[in-house]
């Protein structure tokens, strides 16, 4: 009888919290792009340091060996470390283009 009265309910804390496999894949799949864009672990542990280090490594890990079946090259990346997005400024709300 109680299993038939729980099987509607939504109880919190019984199921595992979706937010937590989320995260975890994204960490693999920040080690399979690391992999890919020709970065070692220890790169893609600096750059990535609110990742998973072990579903990284098990990203990194499946895309190597992924990589060297099929015999692909990977694509270097092309963002550098140091490099950082340019801000566009907007023009203040008063100010006028003196056009």
């Amino acid at each position: 009888m109680a299993v038939v009265v729980l099987t509607g309910c939504e109880i919190p804390g019984i199921w595992p919290d979706p937010r937590i496999a989320q995260r975890e894949e994204e960490s693999k799949a920040i080690g399979g792009a690391c992999r890919h864009a020709l970065r070692g672990l220890e790169d893609c542990y600096t750059l990535n340091p609110k990742a998973s280090k072990a579903a990284v490594f098990a990203g990194w890990k499946e895309m190597d060996a992924y990589m060297r079946e099929n015999k692909l090259e990977g694509a270097p990346s092309v963002i550098d470390r140091n490099e950082k997005p340019e801000k566009k400024s907007t023009p203040a709300s008063g100010a006028r283009d003196p056009g």
